[in-house]
């Protein structure tokens, strides 16, 4: 499995949040395993525990991604540090996935689960796959969604460094805001400039008229 892989493991737990609108998905076992997506054999370690224990790491991972969109490489790194200290990774060669054409194994970095529990593993692999991609790509290329009031992060992989939004949706909903607010501001500068036009006119001498 793909190191980079990893990393959307905490897009997925940061966005189970949504602190501008008071929602949050990460309220049981079961969310916790979904989390978790195809890996259910670590998922099945999940207990009451792990909902509470996850709010408190989703917390870390958000302020990571707070620092990086304001700018703060060094910040996002420390934090990003403390975690991984916290929750080290445990990496192993694997092979057993994947086969070549004459059936021998294609060997890759996998990360072992020797975790105490799901968070742990979780938390773990999640760290990992950031910062691989933070690495690889840049602090800059984690980013929050400027589509208000969403606040969801995501991890830029765009070629040119222009993502601005987590998905198409925001992405709709923010050229359509700014369509309006523009359509707005030309009526508000139309009208302005026509009563400007009638109070030079009444202005204007009879005589001159």
């Amino acid at each position: 499995m793909e190191l980079a892989y990893y990393s959307d493991y905490a897009v997925r737990l940061v966005n189970t949040e949504q602190p501008e609108r008071g929602g949050d998905s990460l309220t049981s076992v079961e969310a916790v395993r979904e989390l978790f997506g195809a890996a259910q054999q670590a998922a099945r370690r999940a207990t009451e525990s792990d909902v509470t224990r996850l709010r408190t790491v989703r917390a870390r991972l958000r302020a990571i991604f707070e620092a990086a969109d304001a700018g703060d490489e060094v910040l996002a790194v420390d934090l990003l540090n403390a975690l991984m200290m916290e929750f080290p990774v445990s990496p192993q060669i694997s092979g057993h996935e994947h086969r070549d054409d004459d059936g021998r194994p294609k060997w890759h970095m996998h990360i072992a689960d020797h975790a105490a529990n799901a968070t742990a593993g979780f938390t773990a692999t999640a760290c990992m796959g950031l910062a691989f991609h933070l690495t690889e790509l840049g602090v800059d290329r984690l980013g929050i969604c400027e589509a208000a009031p969403c606040r969801n992060v995501y991890l830029d992989t765009s070629t040119n460094r222009s993502r601005r939004y987590c998905s198409d949706r925001c992405a709709t909903r923010a050229n359509v805001a700014a369509y309006r607010a523009r359509k707005r501001l030309e009526s508000e500068r139309a009208a302005r400039t026509g009563r400007t036009a009638e109070t030079a006119q009444d202005a204007t001498p009879a005589t001159e008229r």
